[in-house]
Formats: structure tokens, C-alpha cells, sequence
């Protein structure tokens, strides 16, 4: 982001709480940041929407900066993301109105498809963040979990008056107990002998799929490779 772009969104955390995502809270940021409208324009083209996208992405930003600079060793790994979802709320927590007030945004139809893709861009920090390798349909299944974990945790919190957010840790200390239970089962599943050839055939299938980062330039989350060769 740009300083002006910085500037802005700074001024809006004075604004956002009372006037929520709007055009009022855009056009008061920009003014208390001396930049006018129409070069507020240019950074944010949707105004208050695009404003909100920042503020979500500069909280993401600043977890990648903290997972690199952390050392996490000693951690069994369902800790290690308990500890990345926490302190990614953690980073917001003097600004969690403006959290709130995003959770509303993003909530209608119109922009659901948005805070469905900054859900996902947060899992992906933390997969990359603690080292994921994964290049095949993992790589999409543990952001799918990770979403729905997050995502929930956050309405929790935002709902959460218990000191110090224990309520929140513990329902997020459950969350991921509930995702190592599914695991636990996906791996009965490859030792089970009736149902190994099932699972060994999903297998070859979710090899086939291919992260990102291992597909062809194009404008898809992913890419079937060729069968021809």
C-alpha cells in the first residue's frame, strides 16, 4: 500500500466504528488524511468496500511478518494454528469494531463473494506461514477447513465478553479437535481393508489436481493436467 493509501485507512479507524464501511466514513478518512477525493478514488476505485479489503489484507500482511519472526518450534501442529488464529485476531483486536462492521459488509450478497476470497486469502497466510508444502488437493482442503475454522472463530469473538477471550480460545481450541477427529478418520479409512481401494483411487484423484503455484499461467484456482504425453 501506498503511504496516502495508509493514511487513509488510518483516518477511517476514527470513523468506521460509528458510520460502519460507508461512503460517509471514506470521505471523511480522505479528508482527515488531506487527499482528495477524486486520488481516494484511484486508490480505493469502490470507495468504502475496497477501503474495508485493506484493512482485512494489512491484518493478513502483518501475521505473515509475525510467523516468519516467531519461532514455533516444540509446538504439536494443531497449536501452531491455534496460535496463527490467534494472533491474528490478536492484531485487531483495538479495531474490532471495524471488524464487526466488515463481518456486516461482507455479509450481503453483494459482497459475499469478497469476504469469501479475504477468508481464504488469511488461510492461505497461515498454511504458508507454517510451512505448507502441499501441491495436490490438500493444498485446497486445508484451506477449505482452515476457512470454516477461521470464519467461525471470528464470529465467536466478535460476540466474545469473556476476559482475555478465553471463551474464544477454548471454542477455537475445539474447532481445530474437531478437525483432527476427520483426519484421525481419513486415516482409519487407508489401513481399513474394505475401504482402502476407495481411498487409494480418491487418492490418485487428488493427486491429479494441482496447487497454484504448479499450474499453467491462466485465470483458474487450478488445472487437470493433460492426459496426452
Amino acid at each position: 500500500m501506498s503511504d496516502q493509501s495508509d493514511a487513509i485507512l488510518d483516518a477511517a479507524m476514527m470513523h468506521v466504528p460509528f458510520d460502519g464501511w460507508s461512503e460517509a466514513s471514506f470521505a471523511a478518512a480522505a479528508s482527515d488524511a488531506d487527499v482528495s477525493m477524486a486520488e481516494a478514488k484511484a486508490l480505493f476505485p469502490r470507495g468504502a468496500v475496497d477501503l474495508a479489503v485493506a484493512f482485512h489484507r494489512r491484518g493478513d500482511r502483518a501475521l505473515a511478518t509475525k510467523l516468519a519472526q516467531t519461532d514455533l518450534t516444540g509446538m504439536r501442529f494443531r497449536q501452531k494454528v491455534a496460535w496463527a488464529v490467534k494472533a491474528r485476531l490478536d492484531a485487531v483486536e483495538d479495531d474490532k469494531e471495524a471488524v464487526r462492521r466488515g463481518a456486516t459488509l461482507f455479509a450481503l450478497p453483494l459482497y459475499a463473494a469478497d469476504g469469501a476470497k479475504l477468508v481464504w486469502e488469511t488461510a492461505d497466510t497461515i498454511w504458508a506461514g507454517l510451512g505448507d508444502t502441499s501441491e495436490d488437493l490438500n493444498w485446497y482442503t486445508k484451506r477449505v477447513t482452515l476457512s470454516g475454522v477461521y470464519s467461525s472463530t471470528v464470529l465467536f469473538w466478535l460476540g466474545d465478553t469473556s476476559e482475555g477471550h478465553s471463551a474464544t480460545w477454548a471454542f477455537l481450541d475445539r474447532r481445530i479437535e474437531d478437525v483432527m477427529r476427520f483426519e484421525e478418520m481419513k486415516a482409519k479409512v487407508r489401513t481399513n481393508a474394505f475401504l482402502k481401494p476407495f481411498a487409494q483411487g480418491f487418492e490418485r484423484f487428488a493427486s491429479s489436481v494441482k496447487a497454484p503455484a504448479r499450474r499453467a499461467p491462466d485465470d483458474l484456482p487450478g488445472r487437470w493436467p493433460s492426459s496426452a504425453g
